[in-house]
């Protein structure tokens, strides 16, 4: 839900209320450095490593006595807007912002399945805006409408109109959604904040330092879905072609309409022509292959399980 005075009525509300400040006061920073072109904070890391730049001299360099023209000044960085926790596997897949600890293997495949569920459920019964599965979370789909354990993230996609709305309407949003914990028995409460990238919805891709074009953060680890939207952006060299910046190309009629599911046990979308979608983009071995990133699947659960020989700090897959 978006914030309304109604906020201040409840005592869970108010609690709502105190997230929502510091969330804003997050997304205010960030936001005003993306218009200012400004470089990120020095002591947050970026997912996308670069070289520092050479220091200014303090005078210019000495010719060799002939007219040269200095070189031109190099292009500016593009500022990236969506902060992780850190480099390398694991912390990449956290948002610096709400960062404050990596969550377990034992536990993060829960916290994901909060995420995707409160997603799904949210467009499509309070936003009303058309989405679906993608990527790794879509080929877990696949296996038993699951995430797969070695994922630490969850992608989605939206169509380039969709994606204009969530800017215009529901940028920077909060919504909670109650869930059954399982161990205690007792219904909780989790919120999420959809954060649309200051420049999700230029068609180009840049520099490629913002190729994700929204996400939907979970406040309390920072984990998040990562949102990306297909629209038409070489219309010369690929028309009819939707893709997103990432160069994922799919023709309108592997995507259109899409087919109501179930994934971690709500309704869910996925593209019209799954199968081909997948192939094109991971190749026939990602439907056939059983053993993958130190996990067997086990046709009788319809599970994949965890060697026990695995390295425990290994948490991430390539799919």
């Amino acid at each position: 839900m978006i914030l309304s005075p109604s906020l201040f009525f409840t005592q869970k509300k108010c609690l709502l209320l105190v997230t929502a400040l510091l969330v804003f006061s997050a997304i205010l920073g960030t936001a005003a450095v993306a218009r200012a072109g400004a470089p990120p904070p020095a002591t947050i890391s970026s997912s996308s490593s670069s070289s520092s730049p050479s220091p200014i001299p303090s005078e210019p360099p000495a010719h060799d006595g002939q007219n040269k023209t200095d070189p031109p000044p190099a292009e500016p960085e593009e500022y990236k807007y969506f902060q992780e926790a850190g480099g390398g596997a694991e912390l990449t897949h956290y948002d610096a912002r709400f960062f404050r600890g990596k969550v377990p293997y034992a536990t993060h495949r829960a916290v994901l399945a909060h995420l995707i569920r409160s997603y799904t459920t949210t467009f499509r019964t309070s936003l009303r805006l058309e989405t679906w599965l993608a990527h790794g979370t879509l080929l877990g789909w696949w296996w038993n409408g699951r995430i797969m354990p070695w994922d630490f993230d969850v992608d989605a996609q939206v169509s380039g109109e969709t994606l204009r709305v969530m800017a215009a309407r529901h940028n920077g949003s909060l919504h909670e959604y109650t869930y059954r914990n399982e161990t205690t028995g007792l219904d909780e409460i989790r919120v999420f904040l959809l954060d649309v990238n200051a420049f999700g919805t230029r068609v180009g891709r840049g520099t490629g330092a913002n190729a994700i074009d929204a996400r939907w953060i979970d406040v309390e680890t920072g984990m998040y879905v990562d949102i990306t939207a297909l629209m038409e952006r070489d219309r010369g060299g690929k028309p009819g072609v939707v893709s997103c910046k990432n160069f994922h190309d799919y023709t309108p009629a592997a995507i259109w309409p899409l087919r109501e599911t179930k994934f971690e046990g709500v309704t869910a979308l996925v593209p019209r022509e799954f199968e081909k979608v997948l192939v094109d983009e991971y190749g026939a071995k990602s439907l056939e292959v059983t053993e993958w990133e130190g996990h067997h699947w086990d046709a009788k659960l319809k599970e994949w399980i965890k060697n026990e020989t695995t390295n425990e700090n290994k948490t991430e897959g390539v799919l």
